[in-house]
């Protein structure tokens, strides 16, 4: 047992999550991802995966799931060649202060209201709301294509949330998604996997959410609700799952160790099934 561990996990679990929020807006403590430290890296490791799989975002109704509140990467896809933009997240987080510094560059697509700056509505739809509700998805027409960076593995109801998204994809589009499997405690990724589900929910799951699904469990939801499903996988680190694996939790061992040392995966889905 991490003593350390189960202290900064019981204070992360029980911080208000706007407390979380905060730190997280102005990179204290809790570091921002890819998307937020580096937008344009991130768009342009979506365009080459895509284009790996034969796919483009240009000329295509984008939408980028679980944005936090940021317009840069969606800005980054429009001058990409994006059409048009959805940008969807569950809260309503507008962080203004980092969006203002995107007005010069990204004056075609964005304009100021009131102090505030806002999308243009001929290219980008805010979605906020919970995905899987009727009222949200009928707010925007199908898209061609969906995106995500280290979104999934937050996620609360990755059946639902999976056939909601499929609903909102046109009959030949794709999904590309990028997942991270490993603890957010990144020194030991796999510390999460060691607690039973109700110490893990009660006590120790951050506000942001950490649902423990590993590589077979996702593979088995996205198989459900889309007839191709590529997963790739980044980063495995098969050293230190066998150092955890001990104190590992059955539900959470296949038995393969390329399978159960896996921490990071692309994504790829097309033709949703309706």
């Amino acid at each position: 047992m991490n003593l350390k561990y189960l202290f900064l996990r019981l204070i992360r679990h029980f911080m208000p999550e706007g407390v979380a929020r905060f730190l997280l807006k102005r990179r204290w403590i809790i570091k921002p991802g890819l998307e937020s430290s580096d937008p344009a890296a991130a768009v342009e490791r979506y365009i080459q995966t895509l284009a790996g799989h034969g796919q483009a975002i240009r000329d295509k109704r984008v939408l980028l799931f679980g944005y936090g509140g940021r317009f840069a990467v969606g800005m980054e896809l429009l001058r990409r060649g994006a059409a048009h933009v959805v940008l969807c997240d569950h809260f309503v987080l507008l962080d203004n202060e980092r969006n203002l510094e995107l007005l010069s560059a990204y004056e075609q697509y964005l304009k100021l209201e009131q102090g505030e700056v806002r999308p243009r509505s001929e290219f980008v739809t805010l979605l906020h709301g919970d995905i899987r509700e009727k009222s949200i998805q009928r707010q925007i027409a199908d898209v061609d294509i969906v995106l995500s960076t280290s979104v999934y593995e937050h996620v609360d109801d990755v059946n639902g949330v999976t056939g909601a998204l499929a609903k909102l994809t046109a009959p030949q589009g794709a999904h590309l998604h990028f997942v991270d499997l490993r603890d957010h405690y990144f020194k030991l990724p796999f510390e999460m996997l060691k607690y039973a589900e109700g110490a893990w929910k009660n006590f120790l799951n951050p506000t942001s959410n950490l649902n423990r699904f590993r590589l077979n469990d996702y593979q088995h939801v996205y198989k459900k609700y889309f007839d191709k499903v590529e997963i790739v996988v980044l980063e495995r680190d098969v050293e230190k799952f066998r150092a955890a694996q001990p104190a590992i939790r059955p539900e959470f061992i296949s038995g393969d160790v390329n399978i159960d040392s896996v921490t990071l995966v692309s994504v790829f889905l097309m033709r949703p099934k309706k």
